[in-house]
């Protein structure tokens, strides 16, 4: 079913359905709150120049493409400011999950995405293949690496 965002509603009930998963890609990616917010105003705005999809999971899939997108091109702005850890403030709450999300941070950003769609979206490898422009077997890849620095890292952690 064609998807067409010129009426108010429909575009008010995307941006309900889908700004807290925007707003979840572009923390893990950006690590602070104001600046992911910001990401998450430039995607709405993206989207309002295009308003056609093929479906629901087409728009979902161009959202999360444009959020990891605008998230790369303000990590290599120039005008980004360095900001101390004490600044960042955590994901979650809880004191079991802010542990595992401080060791998703130290994954670089190709595998924290990956991390993200896999497990916290659902998506399969074929999905994500689509959405990140790479062949499921290369998503399969790297899925199993990021999965493997995870692990180093919690061992890591484990040992200190």
């Amino acid at each position: 079913m064609q998807i067409n965002l010129t009426d108010k509603n429909e575009i008010e009930k995307t941006v309900e359905e889908f700004s807290d998963m925007i707003m979840r890609i572009a923390f893990q990616n950006v690590k602070q709150t104001s600046n992911a917010e910001d990401i998450m105003q430039e995607v709405f705005l993206a989207l309002l120049k295009k308003r056609n999809f093929k479906n629901r999971e087409h728009l979902k899939a161009w959202l999360i493409r444009v959020t990891i997108n605008k998230c790369k091109d303000y990590l290599r702005s120039v005008t980004r400011r360095e900001i101390s850890l004490e600044t960042v403030q955590p994901f979650v709450s809880v004191s079991e999950c802010e542990t595992i999300t401080e060791e998703i941070f130290a994954l670089p950003a190709d595998d924290r995405n990956i991390i993200y769609l896999h497990y916290y979206e659902g998506y399969s490898a074929a999905e994500i293949g689509k959405i990140i422009k790479k062949s499921e077997n290369a998503v399969f890849i790297k899925l199993c690496r990021a999965r493997e620095k995870l692990k180093d890292i919690l061992e890591d952690n484990g040992n200190e």
